[in-house]
C-alpha cells in the first residue's frame, strides 16, 4: 500500500451548464446520469471515495454543488468539463468525488460556507484535510472569485501538501473545525422530515437538503430559545477584504490591494506579497483565508501570517478590533432571505443612492431605505399586512434615523430584536409621510 494517501473528495452541489431552460427535477436527475459516466468521478459516494484513495496513495477532491441554483452553475461546468489543458492531468491525480446534496453530511467532517453552492476539500484518505476552495463575496457577480487558474493552484498546491505528509500533519490540525453537537443535517430540529440521501426514484427535490438550510437551522435553534445571534452568527466566513485585503481570483492568496488604515496595512502587508500560512496553517485559497477568519473571535485577536515577498518570507500580525467583522456584506447569501423575515417582516430594502437621494430631497447621511421587494406569503407577508408597499422608502426604523447599510439593518433586525416584537417605522409614500407599525414573526 503506498505510503502517502490522499483523497481529492470535490464535493459539489452542481447542475452541468444548460443551454436552455429545464425544471431543477430534470437537472438534478440529468446530473446523475451524465456525470456518473464520468470515469474521473465517484458519485455521491464518500466512502467509495475514501476506499479508491486509501488504496491509490491520492488525495481526494471532494467537490459540494447545489444543483438547483444556478450561483456558480457556469465554473461548476468548467470543472466538470475540465475547461483548461491541465485540469485533466491534475484532477486525475486526485479520487475525485461529486456530492449533490447535504443529507447525511458529516457535519464534524465539512464545515464550510454553507451559503455557498460550489465547494471543494482536498483531504487525506483518513480524514485529514489539505484546503478548501470555494468562495463569494457579491449577490450579482457569483462567479467573480473563481476562476480555473485559482482552482488549478490549488489543486497544485494539495498535492504538495499531500507530497509532505504525514510530517506535516501537525500544521494541518486547525483545518478540521471545531467539535460540532449536531453529527448530521437531518439532526437539526427543523430537518426531521430528511432522510440520509435524497429519493431519487421520487420527489428528488422535495427530499433534498440544501447546504443553505443547515445555517438556517442553526439559526432556528437560537431564535426559538429567544437568543441574540452573534457576530459569528450573521456575519460567517468573512471576506478578506474585511481586514484590507484583496485577493487575486487567479491566484491561491496573492494580495492586489491593502486598503488604507486596515488591520492589513497596520500590519505591514504589501501589494504583491503572498499569503502562504495563516494562523500556522498552509493557504491553498482564498476560501482558507476565510477558514481562519471565521474561527477569529468577533471580539478580536490577533492572526498570525506568513507571507511570501519576492525570494523573502516575512511574518506578521493582523490584529483585529472588537466588531471587525460587521463591515461584511451578508445581502447575497441566502440566509439573507430568512433574516429579511424575522428582522424585517419580509421586506428586501435598497439604500438609495445619493442621487436617487437627492431627487428625493433626502440628504447623503439619513436613512433612506427603498422598498425593492415587499414579501407576499406566511411570515414573510408580515410587513405586507401591516401596510408597507413595494417603492415606499423607509427613513425611520425603530427609532434609527442614520444612514445604514442593509447589511447593518438585518443585522440590527436578529440580533436586537425578537419575536413578537413590534417595530414603528416612518415611510415616503408618493412624497408623503406615513407612520407603520410591524410586529416581527
Amino acid at each position: 500500500m503506498p505510503h502517502r494517501l490522499t483523497v481529492c473528495v470535490i464535493l459539489a452541489f452542481a447542475a452541468a451548464a444548460v443551454a436552455a431552460p429545464i425544471d431543477r427535477r430534470t437537472q438534478v436527475l440529468e446530473d446523475r446520469q451524465n456525470v456518473s459516466k464520468d470515469p474521473l468521478w465517484v458519485y455521491n459516494d464518500l466512502e467509495k471515495g475514501k476506499a479508491q484513495a486509501k488504496e491509490s496513495g491520492k488525495p481526494m477532491l471532494i467537490v459540494f454543488r447545489c444543483i438547483p441554483c444556478h450561483a456558480c452553475s457556469g465554473f461548476d461546468a468548467q470543472v466538470l468539463q475540465r475547461a483548461e489543458a491541465r485540469m485533466e492531468e491534475l484532477m486525475k491525480k486526485f479520487v475525485c468525488v461529486r456530492i449533490v446534496y447535504a443529507n447525511g453530511m458529516d457535519l464534524q467532517q465539512f464545515q464550510f460556507d454553507y451559503d455557498l453552492s460550489f465547494a471543494a476539500f482536498f483531504m487525506n484518505s483518513d480524514g485529514t484535510i489539505y484546503g478548501r476552495y470555494g468562495t463569494r463575496s457579491d449577490v450579482k457577480e457569483t462567479e467573480r472569485d473563481l476562476s480555473m487558474d485559482s482552482f488549478s493552484k490549488a489543486m497544485e498546491g494539495a498535492l504538495e501538501v499531500h507530497k509532505d505528509y504525514p510530517a506535516n500533519k501537525a500544521s494541518l490540525t486547525a483545518k478540521r473545525g471545531p467539535v460540532v453537537t449536531v453529527a448530521k443535517p437531518e439532526l437539526y430540529p427543523k430537518l426531521t422530515k430528511y432522510t440520509q440521501a435524497p429519493d431519487y426514484n421520487g420527489q428528488v427535490l422535495q427530499s433534498c437538503i440544501h447546504c443553505h438550510m443547515i445555517g438556517d437551522a442553526q439559526r432556528a435553534i437560537l431564535r426559538q430559545d429567544k437568543k441574540p445571534l452573534t457576530d459569528e452568527v450573521v456575519f460567517p466566513w468573512p471576506m478578506p477584504d474585511v481586514v484590507g485585503l484583496s485577493l487575486d481570483p487567479k491566484e491561491r492568496a496573492k494580495v492586489t490591494e491593502v486598503a488604507s488604515n486596515s488591520a492589513a496595512a497596520k500590519a505591514g502587508v504589501k501589494v504583491g506579497d503572498e499569503i502562504i500560512k495563516l494562523d500556522g496553517q498552509p493557504i491553498l485559497s482564498i476560501a482558507d483565508v476565510q477558514y481562519v477568519l471565521h474561527h477569529t473571535p468577533a471580539t478580536g485577536g490577533s492572526v498570525k501570517a506568513s507571507l511570501k515577498r519576492g525570494s523573502e518570507t516575512r511574518e506578521v500580525s493582523l490584529k483585529l478590533d472588537n466588531g471587525w467583522r460587521r463591515i461584511s456584506d451578508i445581502t447575497w447569501r441566502a440566509s439573507a432571505w430568512e433574516y429579511r423575515r424575522m428582522g424585517l417582516g419580509g421586506m428586501k430594502p435598497d439604500d438609495m443612492s445619493d442621487a436617487d437621494r437627492k431627487a428625493a430631497n433626502l440628504t447623503a447621511t439619513q436613512m433612506a431605505f427603498k422598498l425593492a421587494h415587499v414579501g407576499q406569503y406566511g411570515d414573510h407577508a408580515v410587513a405586507k399586512r401591516a401596510g408597507f408597499e413595494k417603492g415606499d422608502i423607509i427613513i425611520m426604523w425603530d427609532g434609527l434615523t442614520n444612514r445604514m447599510t442593509e447589511s447593518a439593518l438585518l443585522a440590527y433586525g436578529v440580533q436586537k430584536k425578537q419575536p413578537g416584537d413590534t417595530i414603528k417605522a416612518t415611510i415616503l409614500r408618493g412624497g408623503k409621510k406615513m407612520d407603520l407599525k410591524v410586529t416581527l414573526p
